[in-house]
């Protein structure tokens, strides 16, 4: 790994939240070390004026890089793509960039926003709906997407990775989604170069540091 170009970091992070674990697993393939202020969502911590300060829309994560606050998880990647352009976060080649930007997008802008905790706190109280209800909805979305990604990831060579032989933004928002997958019971077993990929990412050091588990509330 890189020896980063960033002094102070602090990651605004909450362990299960997809967004957050994304970034996550870009700064340990970066290299970034980095401080974790913890935003309980469930205890709706990102609601409150301190953190709208930092966020407006009251999501996570917000990242603090050198005094300067950034948000969205996909951008805050990109961003740190172009600073450890070594890394391989992001290909150098414009068209294979693309190819990255789609696959990433099809997890962090399709699947991820119908998903998410707030949408399904909403759909609970509106609907009055229970947990099975819940879970419909997420085998569906979910299911959905994933089965989508790995037509998209037919349409390639095979490789190691999402996009080649070594990590892309696009691992780093596949594996949170997958870890989401597990959670609800998502049959994936059709899925097999995602299944693959997803072996791959478990053995690399960066993808372990940056697993929910390592950051979930002791006790």
């Amino acid at each position: 790994m890189s020896e980063t170009l960033l002094s102070d970091v602090i990651l605004y992070n909450y362990w299960r939240s997809s967004a957050a674990y994304r970034v996550r697993i870009a700064l340990a393939l970066c290299g970034v070390e980095y401080e974790v202020v913890d935003v309980n969502l469930l205890e709706g911590a990102h609601k409150g004026e301190s953190y709208h300060l930092l966020n407006p829309q009251g999501l996570v994560p917000t990242i603090e890089l050198d005094g300067m606050l950034l948000t969205q998880s996909v951008a805050i990647i990109e961003y740190l793509a172009e600073m450890h352009p070594d890394q391989g976060l992001m290909p150098g080649n414009a068209l294979d960039r693309q190819r990255v930007r789609a696959l990433s997008h099809a997890i962090a802008m399709d699947i991820h926003p119908v998903c998410n905790l707030g949408v399904t706190q909403h759909i609970t109280k509106t609907f009055g709906v229970g947990k099975d209800a819940v879970r419909d909805w997420f085998h569906h979305f979910i299911g959905q997407g994933l089965h989508a990604y790995e037509g998209m990831l037919l349409q390639q060579s095979d490789s190691k990775f999402s996009f080649g032989d070594s990590p892309t933004m696009a691992d780093t928002c596949l594996m949170p989604q997958l870890y989401n997958a597990r959670r609800w019971d998502v049959d994936l077993s059709t899925c097999e170069r995602i299944l693959a990929i997803e072996e791959n990412c478990k053995q690399h050091p960066a993808f372990q540091a940056a697993h929910p588990d390592m950051f979930a509330p002791k006790g």
